[in-house]
């Protein structure tokens, strides 16, 4: 894995983890378009800790705020809290951790099952579509109404469950949660919000748990630009997420998906 394969996969990391577009899949594809070799379980933890920098750097004061509200439920302390904690309703720790479950369960029951079992392009194709198309039926048929306030935790517990079917290359783990928010009648913006979010403890535990890897076979000047890369784009791809969405909403994200499953397709029987 040279530096050049390392920023490129970093980059697509970065954004494929943020927008519904699946990084896993971008992580299999590149490396089967272009010939590149598998660059390992080393270099995979690495770009989680890149995406990992960037959704803590975004989102730390949010962070910081769910943890005071959560805090100040529970005793009589009372927090100097910003203004903008009125968007985050007091319980939306316990939601995220309702939520963070089944995707810890299924992650640690399936995860290198999966690695090695749905690599297939055609089926990384498959899943594309059709995950892209119940975002785009959903995004334009659901009412986006609810805000984070109103969501409950059988809500939490149906996105948290969608996030664990992400271990399939293709549907995406933003993707899936963006789509099952907005299918519990979250606002596109709110949906994605409640995403990211989730992100933070997914992401951190697939890092820690896999950290030992990536210390043992050492951190080259690669991993670095990879690890920079996949911060740099994930943290813009979250900004710039948050805001288009509020103004085109997802369906851009469904044709891109078709595009890019129609040209693997080709490529596949073409080979």
């Amino acid at each position: 894995m040279n530096i050049f394969q390392s920023i490129i996969l970093g980059i697509l990391q970065g954004l494929g983890e943020f927008l519904p577009i699946s990084s896993t899949a971008h992580l299999i594809l590149a490396p089967w378009f272009f010939g590149w070799s598998d660059p390992g379980l080393s270099f995979d933890v690495a770009l989680h800790l890149g995406t990992l920098i960037a959704v803590v750097g975004f989102f730390w004061r949010d962070w910081l705020i769910i943890f005071q509200l959560a805090l100040q439920k529970i005793s009589n302390f009372k927090f100097q809290i910003s203004n903008s904690a009125e968007k985050y309703p007091s319980q939306l720790l316990w939601l995220l951790v309702i939520a963070s479950v089944p995707g810890a369960i299924f992650g640690m029951l399936f995860d290198s099952k999966a690695e090695a079992t749905f690599r297939n392009p055609l089926l990384i194709a498959f899943t594309l579509s059709v995950v892209g198309l119940i975002l785009f039926l959903v995004d334009k048929y659901a009412a986006h109404r609810k805000e984070l306030g109103k969501l409950t935790k059988l809500d939490a517990f149906w996105i948290g469950l969608s996030q664990a079917v992400a271990i399939i290359p293709g549907v995406s783990r933003s993707g899936a949660t963006m789509t099952t928010g907005l299918f519990l009648g979250l606002s596109r913006q709110q949906a994605a919000r409640f995403s990211f979010l989730l992100s933070t403890p997914i992401i951190f535990g697939a890092a820690i748990v896999k950290v030992p890897h990536l210390l043992k076979d050492g951190i080259s000047m690669a991993i670095l630009f990879g690890i920079l890369a996949s911060a740099i784009t994930g943290y813009l791809a979250i900004k710039f997420m948050l805001r288009f969405i509020q103004k085109v909403g997802y369906a851009p994200f469904f044709w891109y998906r078709l595009a890019l499953a129609a040209v693997v397709v080709m490529v596949y029987f073409l080979r």
